[in-house]
Formats: C-alpha cells, sequence, structure tokens
C-alpha cells in the first residue's frame, strides 16, 4: 500500500540563505545536527578525466573585461586580493584570477555539499522514516506506544506529517495509549532538536492542536486533503534506545536531487547542515568534493555544509570543477545541473529579483561581506560558459551583486542569448511530478 505525499516550497523560507542579506530567518538559533557515524556506500564512479584545467593562458579578450571589473572595484575601494574569477568553456579557459586561491565562499558551499551527497547516496536515494509501535492496535487504539525513527530527512515539514498522519489513519489508527518515541535522526521543520521535532511531529498529527502555522500549511494542500485526528495521550520521550517496536509504515523522502533542488533554490541552511551531517559532517564532504571535481585538497577548506562562516574558503577553480562533476555525474541518469541548482527564468527561489540572463543555471551566496555567483551561462556562440564570481573586501552586498549580474550579462551580450535553457542543462520534465511516498509495512 503506498500514499503519495506533497511537499511545498513555502516552509524553505523559513530558513534560507547565507546570512541576513539573503535570508528570510536565519537559522543558527537551532542546534547544529550531529554527525552520522555510520558508514556509507559510494556508488558513483570517480571522473574518468580531470576536470580541473591548469590556470594558464586564459582568453586575452575574456581576460581583459575581467580586467575592467576588478579595475572597477578596486577604485571604489575593495581591493583585487579580495576577489576571484574562473570561466571556462569545455577545457578552454576565457579568464582566471586569484583562480586556484581558496576564499570565503558562503552558500557556494552548498555546490560542494550538494556534490559529496550525490557521490554519497547516488541520484535514486530516498531518506527514510521508520513508523512502528510497541503494542497491539485494537478498533483503532494502539495499546502501546508510536515510535518514530528518523534517518536524515533533511525535508520533513508540516505537508510530510499531515500526510503520514493521514496514512496512518488509513491504517486503522486513531488513537495512542502511549507516548511518542523519537530516535535516531529525525527533523521536523528544520528542527534538530529531536524532543522538539517529536513536539511538532504530535502536534501534526492531530489537527484539533494545529498551530497557525500548519493551518496555513494545510491549506496550501489539495482541495479535500484530510485532516489527521490521532490522539496520542502520552508524552514525547527522545530515546537513544528506544523499546521494541514494530514497524507498521515507511516514509520515503523525495529523491536526493529533488531534495538539493529545494536547498540550493532557496538556499536552505538548515537543509544543507542536515545533508552535510548525514554523510559525516563538513571535512568529508570538503574531502569528497575536491576529490570529485579533481582539485587539490587545499582549494576546499570548509567549517560547516552550509556556508554560514567565512571561514568557509573554496577557489573559484574547485567551485567550477564542482558544477563540472555534478554535471558529470548525472549525464547517464538523464539529469543536468538544472535539476540541482536553479535555473534563471523557470525556477522560484532566492534569485527572484535578480537581473541575470534567461536561461543561467546558478548558484549564489552571500555573507555580511561576501557575495558570490556561479553556474552555467549557455550562449550560442560559445556554447555552455562555465563561470564563479566570488566578491569580498568590505560590506557592498548591492553593489556586487550590480557588478556580478553586469559582467554575466556582458558576457550573454557577447557570445550570444539564448532564449531558454538548453538541453544541456535543462530540467528533467520527466521528474517533475516525483513526490515522498508513504508504504506500509507488512
Amino acid at each position: 500500500m503506498r500514499y503519495s505525499a506533497s511537499a511545498l516550497f513555502v516552509s524553505l523560507m523559513l530558513l534560507v540563505g547565507c546570512a541576513n542579506p539573503e535570508a528570510a530567518q536565519s537559522p543558527t538559533a537551532s542546534p547544529k545536527p550531529k554527525e552520522a557515524s555510520r558508514n556509507v556506500v559510494l556508488p558513483p564512479a570517480a571522473p574518468t578525466a580531470p576536470l580541473a584545467i591548469a590556470p594558464t593562458t586564459p582568453d586575452p579578450n575574456t581576460s581583459a573585461i575581467v580586467q575592467q571589473y576588478l579595475t572597477k572595484l578596486a577604485a571604489q575601494g575593495y581591493p583585487p586580493t579580495a576577489q576571484g574569477i574562473w570561466i571556462q568553456t569545455g577545457n578552454t579557459l576565457l579568464a582566471n584570477h586569484q583562480g586556484t586561491t581558496p576564499l570565503s565562499a558562503a552558500s557556494l558551499t552548498k555546490v560542494a555539499t550538494s556534490l559529496a551527497a550525490l557521490q554519497t547516496y547516488g541520484v535514486e536515494h530516498r531518506f527514510e522514516t521508520l513508523i512502528g509501535t510497541t503494542g497491539t492496535i485494537e478498533n483503532g487504539v494502539v495499546k502501546g506506544d508510536l515510535v518514530v525513527q528518523g534517518g536524515d530527512d533533511p525535508f520533513f515539514v508540516w505537508e510530510e506529517a499531515i500526510a503520514l498522519g493521514n496514512a496512518l489513519t488509513r491504517l486503522g489508527i486513531k488513537q495512542v495509549t502511549g507516548d511518542l518515541f523519537v530516535t535516531g535522526r529525525f527533523f521536523m521543520n528544520f528542527e534538530t532538536d529531536l524532543g522538539k521535532a517529536g513536539t511538532l511531529l504530535k502536534q501534526s498529527l492531530n489537527a484539533k492542536t494545529w498551530s497557525n502555522e500548519a493551518v496555513e500549511q494545510y491549506q496550501t494542500l489539495p482541495a479535500g486533503t484530510p485532516k489527521p485526528q490521532i490522539v496520542i495521550a502520552g508524552r514525547v520521550k527522545v530515546a537513544a534506545n528506544p523499546p521494541k517496536f514494530t514497524a507498521i509504515a515507511r516514509h520515503q523522502s523525495l529523491p536526493l536531487p529533488e531534495l538539493l533542488k529545494k536547498m540550493n533554490r532557496y538556499s536552505n541552511n538548515a537543509m544543507a547542515e542536515i545533508v552535510a551531517s548525514s554523510i559525516g559532517g563538513a571535512k568529508v564532504v570538503s574531502f569528497k568534493a575536491a576529490q570529485a571535481a579533481g582539485v587539490p585538497q587545499n582549494e576546499v577548506i570548509l567549517v560547516n555544509g552550509s556556508g554560514l562562516a567565512v571561514e568557509n574558503r573554496i577557489s573559484p577553480r574547485a567551485v567550477c570543477s564542482m558544477f563540472l562533476a555534478i554535471d558529470q555525474l548525472l549525464k547517464p541518469t538523464k539529469m543536468t545541473i538544472g535539476d540541482i541548482f536553479a535555473i534563471v527564468g523557470t525556477d522560484e527561489g532566492i534569485l527572484n529579483g535578480r537581473k541575470l540572463p534567461t536561461g543561467l543555471v546558478t548558484k549564489s551566496g552571500s555573507l555580511d561581506e561576501v557575495s558570490a555567483l556561479a553556474g552555467a551561462l549557455p550562449t550560442s556562440q560559445k556554447g555552455i560558459v562555465w563561470f564563479v564570481i566570488m566578491n569580498g573586501g568590505g560590506a557592498n552586498l548591492e553593489g556586487f551583486r550590480a557588478g556580478q549580474e553586469a559582467l554575466v550579462n556582458t558576457f550573454a551580450n557577447q557570445w550570444g542569448r539564448v532564449p531558454t535553457a538548453p538541453a544541456e542543462i535543462a530540467s528533467n520534465r520527466d521528474r517533475a511530478n516525483l513526490k515522498s511516498v508513504i508504504e506500509k509495512v507488512n
């Protein structure tokens, strides 16, 4: 028995961006999830050829345009030593300024987290949450406890919990006489504290106890969606070793690429930290990303998986090579980087309002004195142009962003704009209707 569950974008706006300039609300108040201790299989093969090209002999014409851009920034008081640029098409280097120097990356860190996650889990991976009971089910009543065992799902939100409640209702459950035990790596609404996450889950299973926020999210669901009313008599209890239970249902998240695209479109820091911690933490992400991208480890230095620290430093070349590694990893599955990152003119998200070329696939990043933009620019003359722009040296976010937009648009005009993202970087429409799944456990 399978039930589809919808997951909407609205909840993402609670915790997004790299810092207050891009964020609706900072997630730093939430405890950082502990790193997973389990071993994870690495299914995808390593790149068959080096992805990082040598930082030599860039194109003189492109370099001249970049130099004008850097000169303008320097005149405004932002030194060239705080800027980094890398532009290439295929194996041809078009521009390089401090391309191999690690600079504060802000949310470009999420490119590394995305690559490490894809390398670790593979594209068909779904995070699993197991639901069970410690007693019998008689006439709709669980005579015992309800147990929820988390499995690193970074996007278990109100909509998912409501769908789970309705699935349990279909299994005949109306009441639980015991407690709600929460164990494992369970997160809800990006809350990493198990007790708080469990309280949110208990609330979501009974529509009579919904908060205003839960009601608002329910109203975005399809008309006629049932409202679960499962009453749990006991308390929420956190248990590293819960009582022995019998599994009755399994919630499987959206596939990993769809989760990563939600994370990147809204630059959701909490999701990034959960994903990174599931892999093993920032050091593991750094190692795997550098290895997959074919760059020296000293070009990828991370202290977290989201970018919420100036200590996260990545070279422009490494960021570009990570995009290329993701592109190479996805090709055999008929996906592209457009399935992982925002496509300008198509996808809603944190880039709304940015003056960028249509069809651009990109990731941005911002901290108080850092701004970055990177991705793939489709052109009619040079094909896909991979670019990375990293700015720093002072509080100038709006100025940095305007300069990035002007530079990218200059190249789009020079090399020929395209009306939409071409097939090489467009998202796979066949995956548009994928949803999370809830299965009965026999």
